[in-house]
């Protein structure tokens, strides 16, 4: 069947020309130009997060165990589409008002993560328990925070413009959110360094100095959401809801996510003894751990489904709002597309970035292993490689808009596919500097070029009635399953070798080409010029 899309795409459109020159001079319209700047703010968190972080704490003389425990920070990032309905349905007062209410959430969350950041500054990771304490807690709202900027800002983005102009508005988002990352990342370091902390004699206040001037960056961000315009598609609610609905979702969301808390804490200790007889029983430590900690983090979900069940079967939450909500996205979803489609598409979804996700956790151990020092995975693959995923951002989202997104998705899967056996040449002979440069050069290039796609292929996927909602469900299903079998990436090269494993994640996009040529036989390609 073929899709109608009329009500998941915005009335505001823009008439595209067929010229090269004009598809280029989109690039710097109005909207594309200001997602470079949302893209920048919404980059500038997850490193703080990870690898800024980490080296921070390091540096701190903290044990490396305690070290990788705060990357948890970042679980809203896969778990966003859980309060996304919240940013659709809840006003904030006075700004939602003023800004309108795309804009209110973005300036909200671009306040909190400013405010996560100088709390991280504020809190020195060497002083103790108590502080580490302290810094899990800033590092959680950070992460919160700057999820919950990326849910608005994908919704701002939808809203604000047509599918014309989404691969191009998608193409100056990447570009900005991986400059930023240069800045988050490299310019913490460097910052750091600048103000007196190194590894062998650490500084608190060089490292508070390089947060707060980080916060101070985010200011960007802020600028630019003052600046432009609030999108002119508002979602118009069938049933007209009162304040007290609005607290009383709220409320019930509150209380369903402390019900998974505490039963994620609660237990700990039942899971630390499961754990000892899973190993027992199987005799694989690893493998027992994850399954333990799956089930324990499935139990917590399903006690919190079932607070928010109760709560709302004993009136505590509006039953039809809570429904618009949560369920209606959902439904909508498959109404739209038909439950054949709708899979199709979803699967789509799940594993288009399953070979560079797979690839990229093992990446820079790679690197190290084949002889290259940490210095040249910095210029080559953290500086060179991410200057080459922007550029194949600009070209994938002028591509895309040239001869339509499903096709540029195809290509993306080909060259992932192919590019990924270029790595075997790095793999099979001595260190290479100029190998190295034109390997990740085509890699980044390759992946950019599919990103811009792949996010205006999801934008398109879009109804803007709930935009917040099923965007985050899109963005948080493209890493899950990738990301689990991430996790087997080293075990997987102890068995088969670097090799055998590149060749392993070349043939993980054979299944991702038959679903874009499936897909495009059946999905209405809106996003393209004739």
């Amino acid at each position: 069947m073929t899709a109608n899309n009329s009500d998941a795409t915005p009335a505001t459109s823009l008439d595209v020309e067929k010229s090269w020159s004009e598809s280029i001079r989109l690039f710097t319209h109005p909207r594309a130009i200001a997602m470079l700047f949302l893209g920048f703010s919404a980059g500038i968190p997850i490193l703080m997060i990870f690898s800024s972080l980490s080296v921070w704490m390091t540096e701190a003389g903290v044990k490396k165990s305690m070290v990788t425990y705060f990357s948890w920070a970042a679980l809203g990032y896969s778990f966003k589409f859980v309060w996304a309905p919240l940013i659709d349905k809840l006003p904030i007062p006075f700004l939602t008002a003023w800004l309108g209410r795309r804009r209110a959430w973005i300036l909200l969350s671009q306040l909190a993560v400013i405010t996560a950041i100088l709390w991280m500054a504020n809190t020195d990771p060497s002083a103790g328990t108590a502080s580490l304490t302290v810094m899990a807690y800033a590092a959680v709202m950070l992460g919160f925070s700057s999820a919950t900027q990326d849910i608005v800002i994908d919704a701002y983005r939808i809203d604000s413009a047509g599918p014309d102009l989404q691969a191009f508005m998608s193409a100056t988002y990447i570009a900005g959110y991986r400059i930023a990352m240069i800045v988050s990342g490299a310019g913490a370091l460097l910052l750091a360094t600048y103000f007196g902390s190194t590894a062998a004699e650490y500084s608190y206040e060089a490292w508070k100095m390089s947060y707060a001037v980080l916060a101070g960056v985010m200011l960007i961000g802020v600028a630019t959401t003052l600046i432009i315009k609030e999108p002119d598609h508002y979602r118009r609610d069938d049933v007209p809801y009162e304040a007290s609905d609005y607290l009383r979702l709220l409320l019930v969301f509150l209380l369903a996510v402390a019900a998974f808390i505490a039963a994620y804490r609660l237990g700990s200790d039942y899971s630390d003894k499961l754990k000892l007889a899973w190993t027992e029983s199987m005799g694989n430590k690893t493998l027992a751990r994850f399954l333990v900690e799956t089930s324990r983090l499935w139990v917590g979900i399903g006690l919190a489904g079932l607070v928010a069940y109760g709560l709302v079967a004993v009136g505590v939450g509006n039953r039809s709002m809570i429904s618009e909500a949560y369920v209606a996205p959902v439904k909508d979803f498959f109404s739209r597309y038909g439950m054949g489609l709708a899979l199709l598409l979803l699967a789509l979804v799940g594993l288009y970035r399953i070979s560079d996700i797979v690839m990229g956790v093992i990446a820079n151990v790679f690197y190290l292993d084949m002889g290259y020092t940490k210095d040249d995975v910095a210029y080559v693959s953290k500086t060179f490689g991410l200057l080459m995923t922007i550029a194949g951002g600009f070209l994938g989202g002028l591509l895309a808009v040239r001869y339509g997104v499903m096709r540029i998705l195809m290509l993306g899967a080909v060259l992932s596919a192919l590019t990924n056996l270029l790595f075997i040449l790095l793999a099979t002979g001595d260190a290479n500097m100029p190998m190295l440069f034109a390997v990740i050069g085509a890699d980044n290039i390759s992946a950019g070029l599919a990103s811009a796609a792949f996010i205006a292929f999801l934008s398109s996927l879009t109804n803007v009635s709930f935009t917040a909602m099923q965007y985050a469900i899109f963005s948080s299903l493209m890493t899950l399953f990738p990301k689990i079998l991430g996790g087997y990436s080293g075990s997987i090269v102890e068995s088969i070798d670097y090799p055998a494993f590149f060749a392993m994640t070349a043939l993980l996009t054979l299944p991702v080409m038959v679903l874009i040529y499936l897909c495009r036989n059946r999905f209405n390609d809106e996003v393209k010029m004739a």
